[in-house]
């Protein structure tokens, strides 16, 4: 590759060369890094504007210009290029010349020369996250005498109150959809990753529907949907179910304040023009296709508030189902947004719109992966002060106390993949972690937040270690954490800082493990890479190892039974050092069918197939009591360094880590 170009793209934090999956050097297609920086606004297309752009970064980079936002560490300083002037979150102003150690957490203005940046001081670090366990949950997949078609927050807030002394409960993803029919199954293709999806709503435990009319009343039950003759969840039929009985409820909601959260009101208006014009904002009328356009910024109708108020409903019903918790819920961060959607249209100005995010070849996904949404512009971040990042985290901090960051190696770096090349042929694009993480434990520290990260599959070990320095968990899960030979890592060897489950929602489920149900059901969708019967010999060691791990620990008889494995893999769990210990209700009821099959799309029903059992029998199961009882009477560790206080060792899943690579 030319050199300029290498210069051009390093100057961008744009990859002209990654480690693959197999630690070896991979260089990347010119034409990819071209196409890569074309998205950044950086023209690249031939070699005489290879240079001038080359001259205009290092015209940028020169001199005692200050970057858009500056993050320091507290307790630590830094130089500056002359006098300035501080001006504090709590509007005290110093000057200095230097930035000292005692400066306070916060959001602060700088102002150096002519130039006015922003300046974000973040914690060291988390306090420590604290020793418990939990359940990880598909909430969707609930059902109950009061829900309508899929498991919402009247379900959770009843989990919740029976969950046998858990003291966090993990979810997928809540985030919002455009309210318009047909409605996205993958919790991982959010229109808004700042607001909630109304369809998790329970609408019979509003204010409004308490206090209507029996005849109303009747109305609106009688909107819920029928269970749909598949047995799989329809979400359209619960969008349009719940639509129609708020609308009948919106005359007796309060009045709605337009402008007491702007953030929210914008929101909002994206909703009511996505009704009338359809779900692409980039296909609406030009007049409209901006937030701050006039005709947007003009807009005064009763639909604003009506969508406004379901997202104070929902907020309020999320925070009464925690109840009494002792962390909370842990909400699931997905790793970008539909393009077409409300953050799209919304924060078009520092979101990669042209890009789309996913993972470069590996052993599971020869081809690369896409994943379709749509990330953050790291320049952009820079120049605005990191708000949009700074906010979307706030709002979800206001009704959750942990948050779950799928792949959180998109903290440092995410694959872009050029239109029209194909996933295998992306690069990565760089971020400053120093800010993404930080401003990250900036917020879940004021919020007093868990952070969680999803550090499956090919990471570098900057990332775990950047996890590790802040307090934040990463992820240990059974199937993947190994030792040098490839059979399973004994209790002792796991992690300190991380949060243990035997698997995820893209893997199989316990006891679909021991069944082969993934081999059989690959099989019979065409999605194996080689023969059937390789694939099932693979299948057959991978269970032999596993149990002779559970046996050697003294966990496991000689002859044992589905339940008695799935017992023995929670005990497994509660002896390991991690800080935090889920079970997956999918593992303890002994269901087969993952929730989503990573490389399918309508072959498989991802996202649609509820719990065998409705939630009174959930919550009564006695398996389900014995692993809670397992994994609540865990020892707790010993102070001082456990012997898996080192990361590593965990067996590539994927370079999308797993939970993003359906979405």
């Amino acid at each position: 590759m030319d050199t300029d170009l290498v210069a051009l793209a390093e100057a961008h934090g744009v990859a002209t060369r990654y480690e693959n999956w197999q630690r070896r050097e991979t260089e990347v297609a010119p034409e990819s890094v071209i196409g890569v920086l074309g998205m950044l606004g950086v023209d690249a297309s031939t070699p005489a504007a290879v240079r001038t752009s080359l001259a205009e970064a290092r015209r940028r980079d020169s001199g005692d210009r200050l970057p858009g936002t500056i993050v320091v560490r507290a307790g630590s300083g830094r130089a500056l290029p002359g006098p300035a002037e501080v001006t504090l979150e709590d509007g005290a102003v110093r000057r200095l010349d230097r930035l000292p150690p005692d400066l306070p957490l916060g959001w602060h203005r700088l102002r150096h020369g002519d130039q006015e940046v922003t300046l974000v001081v973040v914690p060291e670090q988390l306090p420590e996250p604290p020793d418990t366990w939990g359940w990880m949950l598909q909430l969707y997949t609930l059902h109950s005498a009061g829900s309508w078609g899929m498991g919402d927050l009247g379900d959770l807030r009843d989990f919740v109150a029976g969950s046998a002394g858990a003291g966090l409960v993990v979810l997928n993803p809540l985030h919002a959809i455009t309210p318009v029919a047909p409605v996205p199954a993958s919790p991982y293709s959010p229109s808004s990753r700042r607001f909630a999806n109304l369809l998790y709503l329970r609408v019979t435990d509003t204010a409004e529907y308490r206090r209507a009319a029996p005849e109303l009343r009747q109305r609106v039950d009688a909107l819920r949907p029928a269970p749909a003759a598949d047995g799989l969840i329809d979400y359209d039929a619960v969008f349009t179910a719940k639509l129609a009985a708020l609308e009948l409820l919106w005359p007796l909601a309060a009045p709605v304040e337009l402008d007491r959260d702007p953030g929210l009101t914008d929101f909002a208006r994206f909703c009511v023009l996505a009704e009338k014009h359809g779900p692409d904002w980039r296909e609406w009328p030009a007049e409209v296709r901006r937030p701050d356009a006039p005709a947007v910024r003009a807009m005064d109708d009763d639909r604003i508030a009506f969508h406004i108020w379901i997202q104070e409903l929902l907020e309020a019903q999320f925070r009464a189902a925690a109840g009494e918790l002792p962390v909370g819920i842990v909400y699931d961060l997905a790793v970008a947004v539909e393009p077409a959607g409300a953050d799209g249209w919304l924060l078009q100005d520092v979101l990669a719109m042209e890009a789309r995010t996913g993972a470069p070849p590996d052993a599971f996904n020869q081809l690369g992966q896409e994943w379709g949404g749509v990330a953050w512009r790291p320049d952009r971040l820079v120049e605005t002060g990191y708000a949009a990042y700074r906010d979307m985290l706030r709002r979800i901090f206001r009704y959750a106390r942990g948050l779950r960051v799928d792949h959180v190696a998109g903290l440092w770096r995410l694959w872009w993949v050029p239109a029209g090349l194909g996933p295998a042929n992306g690069t990565y694009v760089h971020y400053d972690p120093e800010a993404m993480l930080g401003i990250l434990a900036l917020e879940a520290y004021r919020a007093g937040a868990v952070v969680i990260g999803e550090d499956l599959g090919t990471v570098m070990p900057v990332v775990t270690e950047g996890l590790q320095r802040t307090n934040m968990l990463g992820s240990a899960v059974l199937w993947f954490t190994r030792d040098d030979e490839g059979g399973y890592r004994p209790s002792a060897g796991y992690p300190r800082n991380a949060l243990a489950s035997v698997s995820t929602h893209d893997l199989p489920t316990a006891a679909g493990f021991l069944a082969g149900e993934q081999v059989e059901v690959r099989a019979a969708l065409g999605q194996l890479a080689g023969p059937v019967e390789e694939e099932r010999e693979s299948w057959r060691t991978d269970r032999a190892l596993l149990l002779a791990r559970l046996r050697e620990e003294g966990l496991l008889g000689a002859d044992p039974g589905t339940e008695d494995v799935v017992v023995a893999m929670h005990e497994f769990l509660a002896r390991t050092p991690c800080r935090m210990v889920t079970a997956s209700l999918h593992d303890v009821l002994l269901e087969r069918r993952q929730p989503n099959l990573p490389g399918t799309f309508d072959e498989y029903p991802n996202w649609r197939i509820p719990l065998g059992r409705d939630l009174t029998e959930v919550v009564a199961d006695p398996l389900l009591r014995k692993v809670a009882g397992i994994l609540g009477g865990r020892p707790q560790p010993l102070p001082g360094r456990h012997p898996g206080a080192a990361r590593g060792g965990q067996i590539a899943s994927g370079s999308g880590g797993g939970s993003s690579s359906s979405a």
